[in-house]
């Protein structure tokens, strides 16, 4: 006989509550629920100092993620004249982020598995600190994008770890620190981008500028080295394992996927040329440089409210709803009044941008395991990045090709339509596991 066998919907399990006994999944291994019906994998279970430490390691490691980013932009000018680069260089760094988050997001999965999320923080934090240090010393332009990829490549990794850490560690407390996290990468990136310039005005050029950011890492190191005893594996044991072209057929996988890549499209679009549109319309460079610092940091106290949000929304889609809207009517008063309120864009550019924390939140709230988590952060975050480099590029493209910004603007706003309606696929209730199983015969 054949039958279809799901979590919690046939068969009755050893206690006859309609629990199974057995789920098996596409790859043919068994998982075997608890009594609520969900698949525990063993984690530490720190003391509340253990816990205050961990969560501290967490969020200071977020802070670090953006700072090889946010650093350079300010001082590109300074770093093109010294090394005698090209316009095609520059533009070469500036796209470097969203490939080498995409390349080491994905090639991650197996590192992760055998170090432990531990190491793994401890690895990206050493990366990062390597990158930045060494990129401000160099002379070469071709050797000083190599280090700005050995940083990168760490921050890539510490993308993907962030959520199944906070799964392993706060299984109780998801949605406040995928909120704190999410707003320490923000802080991290406005911090990076205000406070280089006066570093390098304070110390006597750019390098000391991007260099001194490695203090910041070094400090982020310790709590991770004192932890590296207690470390966390994604898959601790081999029928936990999910790998990604298992979770590559999951509906839900696929609609994480395409919002945050829409989200992040956005994203770094509005990084690249959003003071140039408003620059085009009229507005001076440094009133447009300070509105970009705005939708930054708008965004931190949205994203830190993010869990008495959905607390109060709960599985309904409303909040990709609402970051949708919002990011649609943010383009639409650049695309028809850009120099009029240009705050207000901004504004509701930067509340838009929630749906990125959300959508991370939303990796741990669907998965069962932290081997899930893991696998899914990987998918979602190493593909999402490969699909968004086409958000900057394609807005520059088209600029290029109609001599306008009309058409890159209403193309921005047809993703907020993909964060819609992926969106609503991603707040069902529906965790990734149970969307894995696979016809089984009696």
């Amino acid at each position: 006989m054949r039958s279809f066998c799901t979590m919690g919907s046939c068969g009755l399990g050893a206690s006859g509550l309609g629990v199974p006994s057995r789920v098996v999944t596409r790859r043919g291994y068994l998982r075997r629920p608890g009594d609520n019906g969900s698949v525990t994998t063993p984690s530490p279970t720190p003391t509340a100092g253990g816990r205050w430490l961990v969560g501290a390691a967490i969020v200071l490691l977020a802070v670090n993620l953006r700072v090889a980013v946010g650093s350079v932009g300010v001082v590109l000018e300074q770093v093109r004249d010294d090394l005698g680069m090209t316009a095609t260089v520059a533009g070469v760094l500036t796209t470097l982020p969203v490939i080498c988050f995409a390349a080491f997001g994905v090639g991650s999965a197996g590192s992760v598995r055998r170090l432990g999320l531990h190491r793994s923080a401890a690895l990206v934090l050493v990366l990062l600190t390597i990158g930045l240090v060494l990129r401000s010393v160099v002379h070469d332009e071709t050797v000083f994008l190599l280090c700005s990829v050995v940083a990168l490549a760490g921050a890539a990794v510490g993308n993907v770890i962030l959520p199944p850490l906070v799964k392993a560690h706060f299984p109780d407390r998801i949605a406040l620190m995928s909120s704190l996290y999410g707003a320490a990468l923000m802080g991290g990136a406005a911090a990076a981008s205000v406070g280089t310039v006066p570093l390098a005005d304070a110390f006597g050029g750019w390098r000391p500028g991007i260099g001194l950011w490695a203090v910041l890492t070094g400090v982020a190191l310790v709590p991770w080295l004192l932890m590296l005893r207690r470390d966390v594996h994604t898959a601790p044991v081999d029928e936990e394992r999910l790998p990604m072209r298992a979770v590559a057929r999951s509906p839900l996988a696929w609609a994480m996927l395409l919002v945050f890549a829409a989200q992040s499209a956005a994203a770094y679009a509005q990084f690249g040329w959003f003071p140039e549109m408003l620059g085009d319309a009229g507005v001076s460079s440094g009133y447009a440089g300070a509105l970009l610092g705005l939708l930054s940091a708008v965004g931190i106290p949205l994203t830190l409210g993010l869990p008495w949000l959905i607390a109060r929304v709960g599985d309904r889609p409303h909040l990709s709803w609402g970051f949708a809207t919002l990011t649609a009517a943010g383009w639409l008063g650049v695309l028809l009044a850009p120099s009029t309120l240009p705050w207000l864009w901004a504004i509701l550019l930067g509340l838009g941008g929630g749906a990125f924390t959300w959508t991370l939140t939303m990796i741990a709230r669907r998965t069962r395991t932290t081997a899930g988590t893991a696998t899914l952060s990987v998918t979602t975050q190493g593909l999402g990045y490969l699909l968004a480099g086409i958000g900057p590029f394609g807005v520059g493209a088209l600029h290029d090709v109609t001599g306008s910004w009309d058409a890159p603007i209403i193309a921005l706003m047809l993703l907020t339509v993909v964060i819609a309606v992926a969106g609503t696929v991603v707040a069902r209730p529906v965790m990734l596991e149970d969307t894995l199983v696979r016809p089984v015969r009696d």
